[in-house]
């Protein structure tokens, strides 16, 4: 009897031990996000800054007990970020070789020019069987070209509205000095954000206030010499410079206007240039220049999230703090469509995922609620900042003026 009780004893042990395993391996579960954008080239500072804004925003939902599965069990994010190198080519490979493996979702591209072509190699619209695009949902978080999403129905963007920035910026900028009359533009000619940003955005918003658009200088994203773009800026001896280009172009054709002794009435720049990298690059020269974005840290959310996310040697800009939001929205939709993480459930997930996005009306941002329209777009809080002291200052905020 006591042979037979100890040995049912161990049997019962044994049982316990391997149903504790199950569990815990339950809780264990993961739940793969990718990410892609540019990690190096000109603008390596998209994808670095973006990677780090996602690394942060795992770690603290993981760290408050992960994500809750649709079975009731509990999964960590994994998180993988993957170069694109800011090419069309590289960007469309790197997203098949995401959706041949475990990945439910992707955040990026950071680059238009990638995620034009990218969007068009997904499935135009969700459930058509005669279709064979890639049926994989991809969450951006920094290409801000407008109108993107509409490519097809896996397509999903937390960008903010260029057109809506650029009509209130410069309405404001006309109420608050009726001084200046004329405006010419220093554009990168071959990036499709910087290309979009003038002729499509910018240079259609002047003449609704009244300004005088004198033209503009162009040159390219890897140029380094612009000594002929900034005589013919001198030339046109514009009240407003409106440069369309990133930091490296921007800090470029400043130092050269320096150089020339070329001064203007009032800089405006591009979204994605109210970043450290600008103010690290030309600060002295960058100074007054202002830019819209919808993003500085002006709130408790936004301030945490700038300390998280330079915990893993990033900062936060309008762009990487799109990638910090997605993993937050993911979290919620992940959770509110019940999907299980298991390797024989995830084109299934992924479609719950697809699904979830796609049904969002609103989600929480870090400066206040995001609207999210029918065509899977962003429309952001924002406001106006300028470079001050070697240093982003907010200027105007509508949100509360």
């Amino acid at each position: 009897m006591r042979k037979t009780t100890l040995l049912l004893s161990s049997a019962l042990v044994a049982v316990a031990g391997f149903a504790f395993a199950g569990t815990a391996a339950a809780q264990d579960r993961t739940v793969v996000i990718k990410g892609f954008g540019a990690k190096s080239g000109v603008v390596r500072s998209f994808g670095i800054n973006s990677e780090a804004a996602m690394r942060a925003a795992a770690d603290l939902i993981n760290s408050q007990g992960g994500v809750k599965l649709g079975d009731g069990t509990k999964g960590k994010i994994e998180v993988e970020f993957l170069d694109d190198r800011c090419t069309a080519e590289e960007g469309i490979s790197v997203v098949r070789r995401i959706a041949s493996g475990p990945a439910l979702v992707a955040i990026g591209p950071g680059c238009s020019n990638v995620a034009e072509p990218l969007f068009g190699v997904l499935q135009r619209k969700a459930g058509d069987a005669s279709d064979s695009g890639l049926q994989f949902p991809i969450f951006t978080d920094v290409a801000i070209k407008g109108g993107l999403a509409k490519i097809s129905e896996w397509a999903f963007r937390n960008v903010p509205s260029e057109i809506d920035m650029y009509n209130a910026l410069f309405a404001w900028v006309k109420q608050t000095r009726p001084d200046l009359k004329t405006i010419f533009a220093g554009v990168e000619e071959n990036f499709a954000h910087s290309r979009a940003s003038w002729y499509a955005v910018m240079k259609e918003a002047a003449p609704k206030v009244g300004y005088d658009v004198k033209g503009e200088a162009k040159w390219l994203l890897e140029d380094t010499n612009f000594a002929q773009q900034v005589r013919e800026i001198k030339a046109a001896a514009p009240d407003i410079l409106a440069i369309a280009a990133h930091p490296f172009t921007t800090c470029g054709v400043l130092k050269e206007m320096r150089r020339q002794g070329v001064k203007v009435k009032l800089l405006i720049g591009l979204t994605s240039s109210s970043s450290m990298e600008t103010l690290q690059g030309c600060a002295k020269e960058a100074e007054g220049i202002i830019i819209p974005t919808s993003f500085a840290p002006v709130t408790k959310e936004a301030e945490a999230a700038a300390a998280q996310a330079a915990k893993f040697n990033g900062s936060l800009d309008l762009h990487s703090a799109g990638a910090y939001e997605n993993m937050f929205i993911l979290k919620r939709v992940i959770e509110e469509q019940g999907v299980l993480a298991k390797p024989d459930t995830v084109q299934a997930d992924r479609e719950k995922i697809r699904k979830g996005l796609a049904g969002l009306k609103e989600t929480d941002g870090l400066l206040g609620k995001i609207k999210r329209t029918d065509d899977r777009e962003a429309i952001k809080p924002y406001m106006y900042v300028h470079a001050k002291d070697g240093k982003w200052a907010v200027l105007h905020n509508p949100l509360t003026n």
